[in-house]
């Protein structure tokens, strides 16, 4: 097992009506706050009007920034932050999921350090500061309310990078499971298609931590148990709860203490059809993650074999593989790129950005024909 440090500074409220301390821990921080939210969905579920109320019961003077996308991009980060600079905030207050909270967090570094975003997300500027960070989460899916880590898009450069610092942990995160009640049927199957896929690519990563694998088979067991329910019962506040909590555990380092790192190789592909298509996250690794499986089921088979063992009772490689592949597709998320409408005319496309951005996994690194194989599988008929 590797050397480590554990770190997870956040102060994380779960539960109904946790938003209510909210005003309490922005007044022990600052008086002006940078409020960042998506296109309409904090709207719908009352998370905006429960966090503005705290906000304003607290004497906290809020400039609002609305409008920020799924796949969020440098442009309107670099807009939020100037605008967060010109109105002088000294805290963001995010509402949302994985895209507004991850735009929040490179929005608060820019805000403090006066700097453009996209020099941090290529590691071009060493973060110095940042202003404090509250998430309001409304989606299950990332687990970034939870860690210091963001990705966002470059439409110019056809880039979906992602950056992690420790300025990026959220200072205090509230996750009321009542605000992913209004999450449509296809978002709620891609947050659980996503808090897998992060499980996964802490399996393979490099290093042997087997207590780092006990969790990692309890969360990826909890999303099989509890998904499917949930998809049958969407107004479910114990299944969203279930949900909500295991998204958050499956990327807040606990699965990854004691190896040098988790792969990423599948996310770092999948991104490529979020920059080309604007698809889905969830719905991009739901269509890489098993074709990734398929070319690695050689380089990887003693960790495929562990994981079907763990999961599916079974140490055959095919079967595992199946068994996830089809466990995405019951929940209704693409496992082709047809399904997701990516027409098969873009396929040499796709090959020559994952070519262009060497799309690969930290420990399993990818070569040409491999990227190809990948793509052939995620067409497959």
């Amino acid at each position: 097992m590797n050397n480590f440090t554990a770190y997870i500074p956040t102060q994380l409220h779960f539960g109904q009506n946790s938003v209510n301390e909210l005003g309490k821990h922005a007044e022990k921080i600052g008086c002006h706050a940078l409020l960042v939210y998506g296109c309409g969905s904090a709207f719908k579920n009352g998370s905006y009007f429960d966090t503005v109320d705290q906000l304003k019961q607290h004497n906290i003077k809020i400039t609002e920034c609305g409008g920020i996308y799924a796949n969020p991009t440098v442009e309107c980060v670099s807009k939020a932050a100037q605008l967060g600079r010109e109105n002088g905030v000294d805290m963001v207050v995010a509402i949302g999921g994985g895209s507004v909270i991850d735009a929040a967090k490179v929005i608060a570094i820019c805000v403090a350090d006066e700097c453009d975003p996209w020099t941090i997300m290529t590691r071009n500027h060493e973060p110095q500061k940042a202003v404090p960070i509250l998430a309001i989460l409304t989606l299950a899916a990332t687990g970034t309310e939870m860690n210091p880590a963001a990705v966002i898009l470059n439409p110019y450069t056809k880039q979906k990078l992602g950056f992690r610092h420790n300025f990026m942990y959220p200072t205090h995160s509230y996750l009321d499971p009542s605000y992913t009640l209004s999450v449509p049927t296809n978002y709620t199957a891609y947050g659980i298609v996503d808090l897998i896929c992060h499980c996964l690519e802490a399996w393979f990563g490099e290093g042997d931590a087997t207590l780092s694998d006990r969790f990692t088979i309890a969360i990826i067991q909890e999303a099989l148990v509890y998904g499917p329910a949930l998809m049958n019962d969407m107004g479910s506040f114990d299944l969203r709860s279930k949900i909500m909590w295991a998204a958050t555990n499956a990327l807040n380092n606990m699965t990854t203490y004691g190896r040098s790192s988790p792969d990423w190789g599948v996310h770092i592909l999948a991104h490529n059809l979020s920059v080309l298509f604007n698809t889905a996250h969830g719905a991009t690794l739901s269509i890489i993650y098993p074709a990734w499986l398929k070319v690695m089921r050689d380089r990887a088979k003693h960790r495929i074999v562990k994981l079907g063992e763990s999961l599916f009772d079974t140490n055959d490689v095919d079967m595992t593989i199946n068994a996830i592949e089809n466990f995405f597709a019951s929940l209704g998320s693409p496992v082709r790129c047809q399904e997701a409408k990516i027409d098969t005319a873009y396929q040499q496309d796709i090959l020559d950005l994952m070519n262009k951005n060497q799309a690969g996994g930290l420990n399993y690194q990818l070569s040409q024909a491999e990227r190809k194989k990948i793509l052939d599988y995620a067409f497959s008929d």
